[in-house]
């Protein structure tokens, strides 16, 4: 598969998810935009504050007809535990195969304490109700990311 790329398609695929659910994006067509919000791990500063954003600002993302979905690699039992933790109203989906991490290209080289691993880029991408790629954002910073993609849902339900 292809990196979606704006204005086209994303391509189908289907993972698992928190409260005993499995994500499938084709099911959002003609229901949902859909913001899935790609971060590093669970628990950790950067991701739990970026959560708590979303977690904060969840009521105008509906409000909008827009459901979020945050990914990573961790296992479902960390996502349940870091998601009941959080009081996140939204799923996570876990890929543990990256499947979504390599469709959306955000598995990077980075650096870690001097060394370089292999982890997912914080990135965020806003699908339309067409199943159509509007927004991403990439290397992104958590600071003010969640207003910025609140603003452009609002502007893409005024067109």
């Amino acid at each position: 598969m292809t990196t979606p790329t704006l204005g086209n398609p994303v391509p189908d695929f289907s993972l698992t998810a928190t409260s005993g659910k499995t994500f499938r994006l084709s099911e959002f067509k003609d229901k949902a935009s859909v913001v899935l919000y790609f971060y590093p791990k669970d628990s950790t500063p950067g991701c739990t504050t970026e959560g708590q954003d979303f977690r904060d600002a969840y009521p105008q993302f509906a409000a909008a007809g827009v459901e979020i979905f945050g990914i990573s690699r961790d296992s479902l039992k960390s996502h349940e535990n870091f998601k009941a933790k959080q009081a996140f109203p939204f799923e996570l989906l876990a890929d543990t195969e990256e499947l979504a991490c390599q469709l959306f290209d955000v598995i990077k080289m980075k650096n870690m304490y001097g060394k370089q691993v292999r982890g997912i880029e914080r990135s965020t991408f806003l699908i339309d109700q067409q199943g159509v790629l509007r927004r991403e954002w990439r290397k992104l910073t958590v600071k003010g990311h969640v207003a910025e993609v609140l603003a452009a849902v609002n502007a893409l339900s005024s067109t």
